[in-house]
């Protein structure tokens, strides 16, 4: 949805919408899938721009890194932001890069009074998926030989010394 920031007429203004997401379109590898983001968002006056608050709530699907098993889980997270405007005057190219202080993470800098949530809502569902996810914490994985899944129970695969110790396996405690 795109907000036209310099033509809200209200103190406050709410608004709801639905995004659908394809997982190629967030380009992380374990996402299976997502389902549609029902996104909640509000924007609040402030003398030098706007508070937007931001509730998305959406059921994703990914791919356990250690035994590929599916996990599913809904996903609620509840965000702040600042919105404040920068004039060419005041930082030059927006497209420049810039490093960003502790406190300048959750603001919001625009140059031109069009908000588009579409793009915040894609980065903030991308930053909040897990790296590595895992089924369980203790997921024991697949059998790297026969790739039966060692969460079911152990496999019938001999175990596989290390050649490097085999020299070691003809002493004896004595």
């Amino acid at each position: 949805m795109e907000i036209r920031l310099d033509q809200l007429g209200e103190p406050r203004f709410i608004w709801r919408e639905t995004l659908e997401l394809a997982p190629d379109e967030l380009a992380h590898d374990d996402l299976l899938d997502i389902g549609p983001i029902d996104c909640r968002g509000s924007l609040d006056a402030t003398h030098s721009g706007f508070v937007l608050r931001l509730s998305l709530r959406y059921e994703q699907a990914l791919s356990c890194v250690r035994c590929l098993g599916e996990i599913r889980s809904e996903v609620r997270p509840e965000l702040d932001f600042l919105i404040e405007f920068q004039s060419a005057e005041e930082g030059g190219e927006m497209e420049e890069e810039v490093s960003l202080e502790r406190e300048d993470l959750g603001v919001l800098m625009m140059s031109t009074p069009l908000l588009d949530t579409r793009p915040l809502v894609v980065e903030q569902v991308q930053l909040g998926l897990p790296m590595k996810p895992l089924c369980k914490k203790d997921c024991a994985g697949l059998c790297g030989r026969c790739g039966s899944d060692l969460n079911q129970g152990p496999c019938d695969c001999e175990a596989e010394v290390d050649p490097r110790w085999a020299a070691l396996k003809g002493l004896s405690k004595g």
